[in-house]
């Protein structure tokens, strides 16, 4: 009989590798074109009163709107990366998380066009640009940031081996299982919500909400397959760190660019401290179960 780990590693695999199948990214890519172009022509249509005044009502009149659809789409794709992501390892996922973060600054600082006229120009001053600049310099911030995050972790020293890794990237393989339809459901709910009331309602802050428990999860798991505690350690920091990029994404204006930049600055702070001490802590530490 199979057990848990076997199972949840024969679903997760197949899926895992669909999603990263060449054909899939190109299907999704053209998807994605094909409801960016649809958007555009929808706000068209809804500008000339051709359309019905039940779809009229949940279509918006102006253009950039398209592109923030066009960001949403992109982000969807991300968040399915980091879900078949999180079974690599937990700096990868927060890397990601990151890449993720990166994308919605960018995202919220073109959703700031829906302020100007069409066509753009600053007749109104300078004000509506601030947002803009914040949200552009804090995700340039986070990506220097990623960059030297992923060089630490280039070499990172070397952590479970053998059954215990197995046993620990299997855990890790059924939570993703477990994330993939609760994204999806939410997903579902979210539209139908932003539909009935004709505004757009959050979904990815939710998202990240649920992420901090399966971070919280992931620390608990991991002390079963790494006890020691620098790994703890590690591990614990990487959950805070996704707490203030979930705390990020609530954040008003100015101020999400600068929680972002500083918790990119903390997760290469623990990056650091880990790969510079975690040999001093295995010699004088607790022996590997």
């Amino acid at each position: 009989m199979l057990s848990v780990h076997e199972l949840s590693t024969i679903i997760f695999d197949p899926l895992h590798a669909f999603w990263e199948r060449t054909s899939t990214k190109r299907a999704v890519a053209c998807l994605q074109v094909a409801v960016f172009l649809a958007g555009i022509l929808g706000i068209e249509l809804n500008r000339r009163g051709l359309l019905p005044p039940s779809l009229a009502a949940v279509t918006p009149l102006s253009h950039y709107y398209a592109i923030s659809l066009a960001f949403t789409l992109v982000l969807i794709q991300e968040v399915i990366d980091l879900i078949f992501i999180l079974p690599c390892s937990v700096s990868k996922s927060v890397g990601k998380q990151f890449e993720i973060l990166c994308l919605i600054l960018i995202r919220n600082a073109f959703k700031e066009l829906v302020h100007f006229s069409e066509p753009i120009s600053l007749s109104g001053g300078i004000a509506p640009v601030l947002p803009i600049l914040a949200d552009g310099v804090g995700a340039l911030g986070i990506f220097f940031g990623l960059g030297w995050y992923y060089r630490l972790h280039a070499a990172r020293p070397s952590g479970s081996r053998g059954a215990d890794l197995f046993a620990f990237v299997a855990a890790k393989k059924l939570l993703s299982l477990l994330l993939l339809p609760v994204f999806a459901s939410l997903g579902v709910v979210v539209g139908f919500s932003s539909l009935a009331d004709g505004q757009p309602h959050v979904f990815f802050e939710v998202f990240y909400t649920v992420l901090i428990f399966s971070d919280i999860l992931i620390v608990l798991v991991s002390h079963a397959y790494q006890p020691n505690f620098h790994a703890v350690f590690r591990n614990s920091g990487f959950a805070l760190v996704t707490l203030l990029i979930r705390l990020a994404l609530a954040a008003p204006p100015f101020l999400a660019p600068g929680l972002g930049v500083t918790s990119m600055a903390i997760a290469i702070g623990l990056s650091a401290a880990y790969n510079a001490f975690a040999p001093a802590f295995r010699e004088h530490g607790a022996p590997r179960k």
